[in-house]
């Protein structure tokens, strides 16, 4: 029983559950943080602030003091309510052992068995109802009444003399009965929006779930073709390698060879050499005219000019350069399989190459054009162009000579040298003039903006804020016409996504740039990637 007193002492007047956070106003009652926060709220306005227990009133709104105490109680209670089946509710009065209790009596706050319910008091002020732990809850705990109406300007239960001659004298009630119907309605209502937002997330999980699972699908297959691709690109090196080194060892065992011949031409060469020497020595040295004469005709010791000549350009040749390694047809062979390498990986994973844009400086104001038409510096000079329809540019932006309707593409840009500027595409007929017409700032362009060390995107004149972390200025811009999407890329190692816009397309594109005071924009060329495709 004790236990049973003290749940009953730890709810809260408000929400008739246990206390959650409990705090207590001046007057010592204690509510849920939460609930007494709610019920201050509906009071906000009227002027006067009262405790939902004793109506004692605050004319302004009440501090909420935390009741550590209570708190503490309250934690350790929960444990062993959590730890219990739900207890049986017994006989208030039978104190011997305890018997099953099959009524409740609201009045006298008790629990009645068989045998003491037939001796109970039946007058119609005692109000008879299921066994129930919450007798107390059920009663003012001001005037110790039951509740009977429900005061819809405090949001709160009510007694006959609270509505009499109480706090709530002259509020509007309704009795609990129409009080609960018309809750009950508007639950009934929120309900079905609770149903129909349940089964509309319970579709967007599964729609989700679904896209996860073909999502992590589809990357096991491009992780696979990866994997396969690297493993055939190491194959193909490595046969290019051993194709390269076989050259190589080819051509180095044939000069190999060529320089033995030539060495061995010259070690005859020199022996021949030594046996007319020696030959030539030997005349030399005799006394006799006749043998002398005779001998020297006799003897091949014949050796001409022309002759040595011939032998030191044939010899010398190799090592001035003229025998030495095929270097050119190692570089052919090398850049041949290595495009073959390339072609492969742009078969698996193609990708177009860079779009090829023109600035139209015909159509630039305050801004200066390169000679290539790639780079557009800020000038500060109104320039008069040609007469020509829509050549009325008054912003410092400039417009691709060539458009962009169908298919994918993507080109790079280089801001390095720009404190403010503006890069993307837009449609030819965004404005030409106004603050509307500069790009991002209308429903008809997609742009990244840098303004010094800031970067982020922009369409129909709202950002979206990039990472801080940005740390290159060089960007790629890939466009997607069919698919109706304009993504920004990082030029970092490892290539980083930024945004990508997802829309509708309906007219061609030009690439937009706009630049501010002591900047300029450059589109770069193809890189050597583009260049081996």
């Amino acid at each position: 029983m004790a236990s049973a007193d003290l749940r009953e002492d730890l709810h809260c007047s408000i929400c008739l559950n246990i206390y959650m956070d409990p705090v207590t106003l001046r007057c010592g009652h204690n509510f849920c943080r939460v609930c007494m926060d709610s019920v201050l709220d509906t009071q906000e306005g009227t002027g006067v602030y009262s405790c939902p227990e004793c109506r004692a009133k605050y004319m302004e709104r009440p501090a909420l003091i935390r009741n550590v105490n209570l708190r503490n109680v309250v934690a350790h209670f929960l444990p062993y309510q959590d730890d219990q089946e739900e207890p049986d509710i017994v006989c208030t009065y039978c104190i011997h052992f305890p018997v099953p209790a099959v009524k409740s009596c609201l009045l006298c706050e008790a629990s009645l068995c068989d045998k003491h319910l037939k001796a109970h008091n039946m007058s119609p002020e005692h109000i008879i109802t299921e066994p129930t732990m919450s007798l107390r809850t059920k009663k003012c705990s001001v005037h110790k009444e039951l509740f009977k109406y429900y005061c819809t300007e405090d949001a709160a239960c009510i007694c006959v003399t609270c509505r009499l001659d109480g706090e709530h004298q002259g509020h509007p009630v309704r009795t609990l009965d129409e009080a609960s119907a018309i809750k009950k309605k508007s639950l009934t209502n929120v309900l079905q929006k609770l149903i129909v937002a349940k089964d509309e997330t319970e579709k967007k999980v599964k729609s989700l779930q679904e896209y996860r699972r073909t999502s992590k699908q589809r990357a096991d297959e491009v992780s696979e073709r990866v994997m396969t691709l690297f493993r055939d690109i190491r194959r193909q090196q490595e046969d290019l390698e051993r194709r390269i080194l076989s050259e190589i060892s080819r051509q180095k065992e044939q000069l190999s060879l060529s320089i033995l011949g030539m060495i061995q031409q010259l070690e005859k060469k020199k022996d021949e050499l030594s046996r007319k020497l020696t030959s030539i020595e030997e005349l030399c040295k005799m006394t006799d005219p006749l043998t002398v004469l005779q001998e020297s005709n006799r003897r091949d010791l014949c050796y001409t000019e022309e002759e040595g000549n011939e032998d030191n350009e044939r010899h010398e040749k190799p090592l001035n350069g003229g025998g030495d390694l095929d270097v050119t047809l190692i570089s052919h062979t090398l850049h041949a399989g290595l495009f073959d390498i390339i072609r492969g990986v742009n078969v698996c994973f193609y990708l177009e190459d860079p779009a090829d844009i023109s600035l139209d400086a015909d159509n630039a104001n305050s801004l200066l054009i390169s000679d290539d038409r790639k780079i557009a510096s800020w000038s500060g000079i109104h320039q008069s162009g040609p007469e020509r329809p829509g050549n009325h540019q008054t912003r410092p932006q400039v417009l691709s000579s060539n458009s962009f309707s169908s298919g994918k593409c993507f080109w790079e840009v280089d801001v390095r040298k720009s404190v403010w500027c503006r890069v993307g595409m837009c449609y030819p007929s965004v404005d030409r003039e106004g603050f509307q017409s500069r790009i991002g700032d209308n429903d008809k362009s997609w742009c990244l903006d840098k303004y010094y060390d800031q970067f982020l995107v922009r369409h129909d004149n709202k950002d979206i804020q990039l990472p801080n972390d940005i740390s290159t200025h060089r960007f790629r811009i890939y466009l997607d016409y069919e698919s109706g999407q304009l993504s920004f890329y990082e030029l970092c190692d490892p290539i980083r996504h930024l945004h990508t816009f997802t829309t509708t397309f309906t007219e061609p594109l030009h690439v937009a740039s706009w630049v501010w005071y002591s900047s300029c924009v450059q589109i770069c060329g193809m890189s050597q990637q583009s260049a081996l495709r």
